[in-house]
């Protein structure tokens, strides 16, 4: 499934109740354009969260379909928030499309489950480790160097998320390959596993590692798990995020995010303690890395 083109999980929410009105008011997609005097393709591309609609554009709509009291206040308020620009979009150049949508959507998140086999993830990654991951990205994307330096310093940027006022909820489980995997120098690496072991003493932040030696409870690679808290009363679903070689995946069908639910649960239950986790973690950088 191609990643969402809207850089806000507010303009998602905002599609998606418009959808559901409509489909409650019994009108087609042609029906409501014939009335507006619209196009059909501008009702799909708002239904579709491809366009943040006007301000004018939301209330037509909301008095075509009866939308009035709180609730109406509640939808215009979102629409007034879907066209807030994000700060990863001064770094737009240098930002593939699917992960500048990706950012938006982690600074809206609540929580985030992530399982992770081959590098640590962007939101605990040093700067010295993120450059080695950019560089090695570079050599193999022909990426320009003056993009590999914008990268990081996003990189850098989304960790905001763990510190902000209501911080991000953060469970990851690590494979322990990724302790041993050498995208840098020895200093770089140590210093790497001796920022996670800092990150984890942080209330809001879960680290835990698989360790090699035991058995691997699903047949899957890395994945992320993102979930929403309601705004203006308004609940938006959880969206699973794959990456892969040549791009990435969104799964928001209910069925396919809940079964990745299920499939973490399995891996945090297999995987070390936080507190052996740790111990893990030490071990690796003073025996590997030291």
């Amino acid at each position: 499934m191609p990643g969402p083109s809207s850089g806000t999980v507010r303009n998602r929410r905002l599609a998606t109740e418009l959808r559901r009105l409509r489909e409650r008011a019994e009108l087609t997609g042609d029906d409501v354009a014939e009335r507006l005097g619209w196009s059909a393709s501008k009702v799909s591309r708002i239904e579709n969260a491809r366009q943040a609609p006007r301000l004018g554009d939301v209330r037509s709509l909301l008095e075509l379909y009866g939308v009035d009291g709180t609730y109406r206040e509640q939808l215009l308020q979102l629409a007034r928030d879907a066209v807030r620009k994000g700060w990863w979009e001064a770094y737009s150049d240098a930002l593939p499309e699917p992960y500048a949508s990706y950012i938006g959507l982690e600074m809206e998140a609540e929580e985030i489950r992530q399982w992770e086999t081959q590098v640590v993830p962007g939101l605990l990654q040093t700067e010295a480790y993120a450059s080695a991951i950019e560089q090695w990205l570079h050599s193999i994307e022909m990426v320009p160097p003056s993009r590999v330096d914008a990268r990081v310093e996003t990189r850098l940027a989304r960790q905001s998320v763990l510190t902000r006022e209501t911080p991000l909820r953060l469970s990851i489980v690590l494979d322990e390959a990724t302790l041993l995997r050498r995208y840098a120098g020895t200093e770089v690496m140590r210093e790497q596993l001796e920022h996670l072991l800092e990150l984890a003493e942080r209330p809001n932040i879960t680290l835990q590692v698989l360790p090699l030696d035991g058995p691997h409870p699903i047949a899957t690679g890395s994945f992320t798990l993102l979930q929403f808290p309601q705004v203006g009363g308004i609940k938006f679903h959880d969206v699973t995020y794959i990456e892969h070689l040549n791009g990435c995946s969104y799964l928001e069908e209910e069925t396919e995010t809940y079964r990745h639910r299920l499939s973490f649960e399995r891996l945090s239950a297999e995987a070390l303690d936080p507190a052996e986790s740790m111990e893990l973690i030490s071990r690796t950088a003073r025996d590997a890395w030291g």
